[in-house]
């Protein structure tokens, strides 16, 4: 039995924003830096326009078969086998992910919070978290990142706005930095930093108005987009872009320097690593989430319930995988632009084609008439 159509625009976008922010927040600067150095923001900014690309194919997509994802709809418009040749990227893809993002996690935690903690603990543990909360409905998925939304969302912007009083606006100056093919490069690693957004394709279907998703779309991408604009912006005005190379979570340096008027919390990386472990683990219910609805779509399964554990151990070893930070940074990097192919190209493929099969059948009824 399929759930009933609940969810509403507004909780479409904080699903989106929710997914969109995560493990990514910390790195942000420095890939964006060594991309493009004071044209930091330009790269965001040009990565976060391919990001919603890919975001506003998926959706137009979803509202052309607003009782289906991508999973089922590509099987009509591919065909039967090719569709699920195709499927069977998609999941593998989000499930190494899923993975990347709970080792990024673990790595994090255990290197500026629990040193002595080993990281098999730390990852294990934010995945089983996962796999437990992804045993509910989609609804139920909607409620928990609405509710942890505002949590994630007021802690990163007070950190921006008090740390603005340190800027030095010549740290941004010249607005482009180094050479284009840079810049492009980064930007595409930034737009990998939205590609949980592909989640929309399982919100459609769920949706009261599935004619609005779009407007939520919109909305997400405009403040998840707005944020990590900002966030660059801020690290790269305090900072600048030498001191940033050499650090390896700008954004985290950011929240230690800034303290809030009158002394009140000298420093905020307490509370904004606390925010953060909430901002990953919506980020990577909502992957590992989006993994097992998926499967449970490609074998036609009655419930998803069962999968939830069943991935559980093969996503752990995959997340174990990188042998140090250096190396998970590279495969991240790699994962993600090779993903942009997923979550963007591939969308795209299926909407033209889908388009011209529409207009090839209006064009043979009109004859038949």
């Amino acid at each position: 039995m399929e759930d009933p159509r609940e969810i509403t625009t507004l909780q479409a976008a904080t699903i989106l924003i929710s997914t969109i922010i995560g493990v990514g927040v910390l790195p942000l600067p420095l890939f964006a830096v060594r991309a493009g150095e004071t044209g930091a923001p330009l790269v965001t900014l040009f990565g976060t326009g391919i990001a919603a690309i890919g975001l506003f194919i998926i959706t137009k997509l979803g509202i052309r078969h607003p009782n289906k994802t991508i999973i089922t709809y590509s099987e009509e418009i591919l065909g039967k086998w090719l569709g699920k040749f195709c499927s069977i990227f998609v999941i593998i893809f989000f499930t190494i992910l899923t993975a990347l993002t709970a080792r990024e996690f673990g790595t994090v935690v255990t290197t500026s919070v629990l040193i002595e903690t080993p990281l098999d603990v730390t990852v294990i543990v934010m995945l089983v978290l996962a796999a437990i909360s992804a045993r509910n409905n989609i609804n139920v998925f909607a409620y928990i990142h609405n509710f942890y939304l505002p949590i994630i969302l007021a802690p990163v912007l007070i950190v921006v706005a008090v740390s603005l009083k340190n800027a030095n606006i010549l740290y941004l100056r010249p607005l482009v930095g180094s050479g284009f093919n840079e810049m492009f490069f980064g930007a595409l690693t930034v737009a990998a930093l939205f590609q949980g957004s592909f989640v929309m394709t399982l919100i459609i279907p769920a949706m009261k108005q599935p004619k609005k998703a779009m407007k939520a779309s919109i909305w997400a991408i405009l403040i998840s987009g707005g944020l990590y604009l900002l966030l660059v912006i801020a690290t790269v005005a305090v900072f600048g872009t030498e001191e940033i190379k050499q650090l390896f979570w700008p954004t985290l340096e950011l929240a230690r320097t800034t303290s809030l008027p009158g002394n009140i919390l000298q420093r905020l990386d307490v509370v904004f690593l606390s925010v953060w472990v909430t901002a990953v683990f919506t980020t990577i219910f909502a992957s590992y989430y989006l993994t097992i609805y998926s499967i449970k779509q490609f074998f036609r399964l009655q419930d998803h319930k069962m999968l939830s554990y069943f991935i559980l151990p093969f996503v752990y070893i995959l997340a174990m995988l990188p042998e140090g930070i250096f190396q998970m940074y590279e495969i991240i990097r790699y994962v993600g632009r090779i993903g942009l192919s997923i979550t963007i190209l591939y969308p795209l493929f299926l909407f033209i084609l889908d388009v011209l099969k529409s207009k090839r059948r209006k064009h043979s009824e009109s004859k038949q008439i």
